[in-house]
C-alpha cells in the first residue's frame, strides 16, 4: 500500500501570526491570501493541481491539540482509511475523528514524540 505521497501543508504556532506572516511577504515573496497563509501550486502529468498550504496559527490556537509540538506536518496520502486502519494495526496513536469535506478527507496521528501528524488524501483530480 502506498502511504505518504507528498508534503500537504505546514502549519505552526506564532506569538503574531500576521505580523510573522508579513515579514515572510515582505522578505521572501510569499503571497498572502485572505486567512493569513500560502497555497503553493505545483504539479505534474499525474496530479496537475496540487497545492502545499503555509500557514500560521496563534498561540492559542487549538489546531495542533492534542499534540505536544508548536507545529504540525500535513502529509498527503493516498488512501486515507486504508493508512489508518494499518496504522492502527501497528499500535500508532490515531485519533478517532476524521473529517470529510470539499478539500479532502482529513485524519490524525500522534508520533512517539508527541506530534500530530496530520493526513490528508485530496479529492479526486487534486
Amino acid at each position: 500500500m502506498k502511504r505518504v505521497t507528498g508534503i500537504g501543508g505546514i502549519f505552526f504556532k506564532s506569538a503574531d501570526p500576521r505580523a510573522l506572516a508579513a515579514w515572510y511577504q515582505r522578505h521572501l515573496g510569499l503571497e498572502l491570501t485572505d486567512w493569513g497563509g500560502v497555497i503553493f501550486r505545483w504539479g505534474d502529468a499525474d496530479n496537475p493541481s496540487g497545492v502545499t498550504i503555509w500557514s500560521p496559527f496563534a498561540p492559542d490556537s487549538d489546531k495542533l491539540a492534542p499534540g505536544t509540538a508548536s507545529f504540525m506536518v500535513n502529509f498527503r496520502v493516498a488512501d486515507l482509511d486504508a493508512l489508518l486502519e494499518a496504522l492502527r494495526a501497528e499500535g500508532c496513536n490515531v485519533l478517532a475523528d476524521t473529517e470529510h469535506s470539499a478539500l479532502g478527507k482529513f485524519g490524525w496521528v500522534i508520533d512517539p514524540e508527541g506530534n500530530k501528524v496530520e493526513l490528508w488524501e485530496p479529492p479526486p483530480g487534486r
